[in-house]
C-alpha cells in the first residue's frame, strides 16, 4: 500500500506528477467544441475517451459536461479541472488512465443560464446526450413527446428556463436561430432505438408547441444522427477510489470503471462538422439500425433478464450471477432461440460469436456491476429490450417462454415482499403507480400479472395480448413457486 506521502488530489497541477497513461497533448491548447447534457460514467466511458484520443491532432474539440438533475458531478469533477481516472478491468488486470477531454462541468439545476450560454457559442458543433430512456420525455411504446410530462409542462411555461433534455436543446437552438447563427448536431448516444429519431421527434415536438417557425427551421438545418455505443459501465464505488490511491497515489473523487471492450457505431450525418471519429475506433455508417437492435436487444435484453432473475435468486453482481449454471443456461437460449433470429444483420457480422463475446463479458469479476443498478426503470427500458421482439415473434406466430420469463421475472421483482415490506428498492419513474397496484391486486398471481401487464403506457397494444399474458403466467408460477 502507498504512504500518505505519496496521495495525489487530481488537477492540472498535479498532472506531471501522475505516473498512470496520460494525455499526450496540452490542455492549454484545448478548447470546447462539444457541449454533453449528462455527463454520468457511461459518457466519461466512451464518448470523452474518445475525444480524450483525438484531441492532439484536433484540438478543438473538448468537452463541457452538464449534469440536468445533480451537483455531484460537477462538484466532484470541477476540484479536478475535469480530469478523472479511467480504471479499465479484463482478464489480465487492471489498466489506468487519466483523461483530460472534459474541460468543465455544469450543473444545470442551479446554472440553466451559463448551461445555455455554452450551448450558443458557435464554437460548440455538437450537443450529445447520455440522460437515460427517461431523459426524453417520451412515451416508451409511441415515442411521442409526454406533453403532459412535469419537465415538459414546465419548459412550455417557462421556455427560456429550460429543465428537460428537450427544453435545453429547443433554447439553445432558437437562441442560435434568433443569433443568425448555424446549428448544432444533437448526438444522441442513449440506449433506446432509432435515438437520434427519437430525440429529433421530441424536440420538433415541443419547438412545434412553442414556435411552428422555430420547428421547420431545426427540421430543415439540425442532424439527428442515430448511434450504437457498447460498453458496460457498473457505478463507481468506494472500493474503486480507495483501491485506485492504494494502487497509483491518485486520490479521485469520481474515477470510471469499465470493461477493456468498447464499440461504437454512427450514423454520419453533422450538419456542421466533426470530429476524425473514423479514426478513433468508431465505426462510421449510413444506417445504425440493425447494429443498435442487435445491442439493445442481445446486450441489454440479456442485462434486464439477468438484473431480474439473478436479483431473485439472491445474487447482487451479474458476475456472480453468471456462476448460476442454470441463469447461464437460459440466458444462451434466451438469446440464441428468442433474441437472435428476431435480428437482420449485415452478412460479415457473426451474431454466434457476438453472442459467445457478450457472455465472456458478462463473467468479467473485475466489474463488479451491480444487479440492481441495471433493474432500474424497468418500465423504460423493457418495451425496447424485450416487448419489441415479443411483438415480432407473436405476430409470425412463435413461441415466447423465454422473453415471457423476462417480463415475469420483472413483475416478481417488482411485486416480491419479505417480512419488512418490498423486497428490493424500486427505481423507476412508474415505481409508485405499479407497486400501488399489485398492493391492490392483493396475492394471487394472476392478478398481480394482470395489474403490471395493464399498463398501456408499458404494454401498448399488449395490455390486451391473452397470449402474452397466459406465457407470463406460466413462467410467473415457475419463478415464484405459486400454486
Amino acid at each position: 500500500m502507498l504512504s500518505l506521502r505519496l496521495k495525489m488530489k487530481l488537477n492540472n497541477k498535479t498532472l506531471s506528477q501522475i505516473t498512470v497513461k496520460k494525455p499526450d497533448y496540452d490542455r492549454g491548447e484545448v478548447s470546447p467544441g462539444i457541449v454533453h447534457l449528462g455527463i454520468g460514467g457511461f459518457h466519461r466511458a466512451h464518448l470523452a475517451v474518445t475525444v480524450d484520443n483525438l484531441l492532439a491532432k484536433e484540438p478543438d474539440w473538448g468537452i463541457i459536461g452538464a449534469s440536468l438533475r445533480s451537483c455531484a458531478t460537477a462538484d466532484a469533477l470541477n476540484p479536478q479541472h475535469g480530469l478523472y481516472t479511467l480504471i479499465e478491468k479484463s482478464e489480465a488486470g487492471v489498466a489506468y488512465r487519466v483523461i483530460a477531454s472534459v474541460l468543465e462541468v455544469i450543473a444545470a439545476c442551479d446554472n440553466g443560464e451559463q448551461l445555455l450560454a455554452k450551448m450558443i457559442d458557435p464554437a460548440i458543433r455538437i450537443v450529445s446526450l447520455t440522460v437515460t430512456e427517461k431523459g426524453y420525455c417520451h412515451d416508451p411504446d409511441t415515442a411521442e413527446l409526454n406533453l403532459e410530462h412535469p419537465d415538459i409542462l414546465a419548459d412550455l411555461a417557462s421556455p427560456e428556463s429550460p429543465r428537460s433534455a428537450p427544453g435545453f436543446l429547443v433554447e439553445a437552438l432558437r437562441r442560435r436561430r434568433d443569433n443568425g447563427d448555424k446549428p448544432f448536431t444533437v448526438l444522441s448516444c442513449d440506449n433506446l432505438p432509432s435515438n437520434g429519431r427519437v430525440c429529433r421527434q421530441v424536440v420538433l415536438a415541443l419547438a412545434g408547441q412553442l414556435d411552428t417557425g422555430l420547428a421547420d427551421w431545426i427540421e430543415a438545418r439540425v442532424s439527428f444522427p442515430c448511434t450504437m455505443v457498447d460498453r458496460i459501465v457498473p457505478a463507481t464505488t468506494d472500493v474503486d477510489r480507495r483501491l485506485l490511491t492504494e494502487q497509483t497515489g491518485i486520490s479521485d473523487h469520481w474515477p470510471v470503471v469499465t470493461e477493456a471492450f468498447s464499440q461504437c457505431v454512427v450514423e454520419d450525418d453533422f450538419c456542421v462538422g466533426r470530429p476524425a471519429f473514423e479514426c478513433h475506433n468508431i465505426q462510421m455508417v449510413s444506417d445504425v439500425a440493425a447494429f443498435e437492435t442487435m445491442k439493445l436487444r442481445l446486450l441489454n435484453g440479456s442485462h434486464s433478464a439477468l438484473a431480474y432473475l439473478g436479483s431473485l435468486a439472491g445474487y447482487e453482481t451479474v458476475a456472480q450471477a453468471m456462476q448460476d449454471n442454470q441463469l447461464v443456461q437460459f440466458i444462451e437460449s434466451l438469446m440464441g432461440q428468442e433474441l437472435a433470429p428476431t435480428l437482420n444483420m449485415p452478412t460479415d457480422i457473426d451474431l454466434k460469436e457476438y453472442q459467445s463475446q457478450l457472455l465472456k463479458r458478462f463473467r468479467n469479476p473485475g466489474l463488479q456491476h451491480q444487479l440492481l443498478q441495471i433493474a432500474t426503470d424497468g418500465s423504460q427500458k423493457l418495451p425496447q429490450r424485450i416487448l419489441s421482439p415479443i411483438r415480432e415473434r407473436l405476430s409470425q406466430g412463435l413461441p415466447i417462454p423465454r422473453l415471457a420469463r423476462c417480463i415475469a421475472g420483472w413483475i416478481a421483482f417488482i411485486s416480491c415482499r419479505d417480512g419488512t415490506g418490498f423486497r428490493f428498492p424500486l427505481r423507476d419513474p412508474l415505481g409508485d403507480e405499479m407497486r400501488q397496484q399489485v398492493m391492490a391486486a392483493g396475492a394471487a398471481p394472476v392478478n398481480q400479472v394482470k395489474s403490471i401487464l395493464s399498463l398501456q403506457s408499458v404494454f401498448g397494444d399488449l395490455a390486451a395480448s391473452e397470449e402474452l399474458f397466459e406465457a407470463v403466467i406460466r413462467q410467473f408460477h415457475d419463478i415464484s413457486g405459486a400454486k
